[in-house]
């Protein structure tokens, strides 16, 4: 008997191992594909590959899997007609995520926020959180832990590990925002002992002397001053004093530590989240008019054409002798208003303006200038309710401050790579390597011959850069756009090809940019004849680089969050907005409202009542209808706004011709 049940046994494994074999076969001769899963609103969905395939997913089959998920899946073919069926997870295009609650009697789940996700998600709460404090309609932080095409997994299952904000809570779109993306919600809190150090650094009595500060009505963390004074044989000599708050702040400490993970300070509408405690931002660093400071302070020559001259670094004590605003400048300078400076003040502000626009001449021939482009402001009130949204022009007291703070820049990064070949740079290259040869056969198609060196090496980009912007071709640099690359962090000098400049290190802002200390750090180990510590690790810049990303989209989510709740009557009445085109995809275009900067978008079934008379060639930026172009990239048109969805942020516009 039990020789019977042996052979019983291998038989069977016999059998399984064949079987096992036989399902490899098919496995191997079954035609697949893997790519990441795209959703619709009608239940279907699409698997978008890396080559720029895409299979239909059809909607049972997306009831396995959600918007973001990378799958391999099997190719079915019926007819012409092709599909996929996930068959495998390879990355889940959730993880961490901020949701709402849905609770009904005794079933706890969530529903991501996310355009593309609407799924109903099975949840569980995390044991050290009170089941009780969370109602239906609040906001959380969940956790995807099963996936259906994970291996013993049988459904979709979320764990609830943070509750960010109650359902009637007005801080809603600041709190979910700044969840969403993992920041802080408040400033840092550490103690309110702040001592000066003795740092062994002589500090030059600047306190007489009359140095202005220039910013926004309501800025608190006023981090630059400045003082001009006209040289006798023409030019400028330029006083820089910073803000110094390693002067309180010593490396290692815990609000140091604190500010590095936190890497910048968070602008957003309505609410500031600071990178240092706010003691020390707001009150201790912050150059108040009338209070002694330490500083760290640059002299810089200027000469008569805008061009930089001789340059020196050292430590001080300063006393702002006037807190100035933008718009009070610009219209005092402009002939308007009745705000006036004091006497001394005005000298300089007179001064500062013929600076600045030499400088402005010397970067036009020699470097490159940004386009102006206008700020707009939100204006809120105690509730978070936006009550207009101002735009800001920038005006002739901005361009002041932002030229002298791009010529101390450039003198810190001449100064680190001079002294000790290292520090915190920004560099920007226009294109990167792997698409500059794409950029110069774009540019070739538009007969535009130009050397691969004019894309790579920034003497050349310049001229390139000139030319290109004497055509005044909103399409060209808008479809240009999509071959370059972004500003980073780097421990090494590089070029900033935005600038135009060989090099390019920020210290003016170190209340707000934890690089800038570090960058305040080296320069003094300069001064007191120190060695310099190894240079910053490819972890901090590539940290900084991150985290500077992350605001900027939180500002972009918050103002999005704000932008449909204020044009939502405007939505309803279906006003109409002069508008630009930002980008154009395969379901439509994207404009910006140029009235308040709102972005709205303008889906192919609204521009023409048969859709397949709207042909969309998105790689070119171009809009057919009926067979003539009708829109491109860069253009100006009116739009009616006709929708405005909160639940996924998003504006809905239609053209109004």
């Amino acid at each position: 008997m039990a020789s019977y049940s042996r052979q019983l046994i291998d038989l069977m494994l016999q059998n399984n191992s064949l079987l096992a074999q036989l399902k490899q076969q098919i496995r191997d001769t079954t035609p697949r594909a893997e790519g990441v899963i795209k959703a619709t609103e009608k239940g279907f969905g699409f698997l978008e590959t890396d080559n720029g395939e895409s299979y239909f997913v059809p909607p049972p089959a997306m009831k396995q899997v959600l918007h973001g998920d990378r799958v391999e899946a099997v190719i079915h073919e019926n007819g012409d007609k092709k599909s996929v069926e996930p068959e495998k997870l390879i990355e889940a295009g959730l993880d961490r995520f901020v949701a709402r609650v849905q609770k009904r009697e005794d079933r706890l789940a969530v529903v991501p926020d996310h355009p593309s996700i609407r799924n109903v998600l099975k949840a569980r709460i995390k044991n050290s959180l009170d089941e009780a404090s969370i109602a239906d309609g609040d906001w959380v932080v969940a956790r995807l832990v099963r996936h259906p095409l994970k291996e013993n997994d049988r459904g979709f299952f979320t764990q609830i590990d943070e509750l960010v904000a109650k359902a009637a809570d007005p801080a809603v779109p600041w709190r979910v925002t700044l969840a969403r993306h993992a920041l802080e919600q408040a400033s840092p809190e550490a103690g309110s002992d702040w001592p000066l150090h003795e740092e062994g650094l002589t500090r030059e009595d600047l306190t007489a002397q009359p140095f202005f500060t220039i910013d926004g009505e309501k800025t608190r963390d006023m981090d630059d001053a400045l003082r001009v004074t006209p040289l006798a044989d023409g030019g400028w000599q330029l006083s820089v004093a910073i803000a110094d708050p390693t002067a309180y702040v010593e490396e290692g400490h815990a609000a140091d530590l604190e500010a590095r993970t936190r890497a910048f300070t968070v602008y957003l509408p309505g609410q500031n989240v600071t990178m240092l405690p706010e003691q020390l931002a707001d009150d201790l660093c912050s150059l108040h008019e009338g209070q002694e400071r330490p500083a760290l302070a640059c002299t810089l020559d200027i000469n008569a054409d805008g061009s930089l001259g001789d340059y020196r670094f050292f430590a001080a004590n300063v006393k702002s002798h006037a807190r100035l605003v933008y718009d009070n400048v610009s219209d005092w300078i402009d002939g308007q208003g009745d705000w006036a400076p004091e006497e001394d003040i005005a000298e300089q502000l007179k001064a500062l303006r013929e600076l600045t626009e030499a400088r402005t001449a010397w970067r036009n021939a020699h470097a490159l200038v940004f386009k102006d482009r206008p700020d707009y402001v939100f204006e809120l009130d105690e509730a978070g309710n936006v009550l207009a949204i101002n735009t800001e022009e920038r005006r002739i007291a901005n361009r002041m401050i932002e030229e002298s703070m791009i010529a101390a820049n450039a003198c810190c990064a001449d100064f680190l790579a001079s002294h000790i070949g290292h520090g915190i740079f920004n560099v920007h290259r226009a294109f990167e390597p792997e698409k500059a040869e794409a950029a110069q056969e774009f540019l070739a198609a538009q007969e535009i011959d130009v050397a691969l060196e004019a894309l790579t090496e920034l003497d050349h980009y310049k001229d390139l850069k000139r030319a290109l912007e004497s055509r005044d071709d909103a399409w060209l640099d808008a479809r240009l756009r999509r071959f370059q690359g972004f500003t980073s962090m780097s421990a090494q000098p590089g070029p900033h090809f935005g600038l135009g400049l060989a090099a390019y290190a920020t210290w003016t802002s170190p209340i707000r940019k934890y690089g800038d200390m570090v960058n305040h750090r080296l320069i003094k180990r300069v001064l007191k004849s120190e060695q310099a510590p190894a240079e910053a690790s490819q972890a901090l810049t590539e940290q900084l680089t991150e985290r500077r990303r992350l605001n900027r989209m939180a500002e972009r989510d918050v103002k999005d969050w704000l932008y449909v709740r204020y044009l939502t009557p405007a939505a309803k009445d279906q006003t109409v907005f002069e508008a630009d085109i930002m980008a154009i995809n395969r379901g439509g275009m994207r404009v910006r409202l140029t009235e308040n900067g709102a972005t709205a978008f303008v889906p192919a079934p609204l521009m023409h009542s048969d859709r397949d008379k709207v042909v969309i060639d998105d790689k070119e930026g171009r809009i057919q209808i009926e067979g003539e172009e009708r829109y491109k990239l860069g253009d100006s048109l009116r739009v009616a706004l006709v929708e405005a969805r909160e639940e996924t942020r998003s504006l809905v516009a239609k053209p109004a011709e």
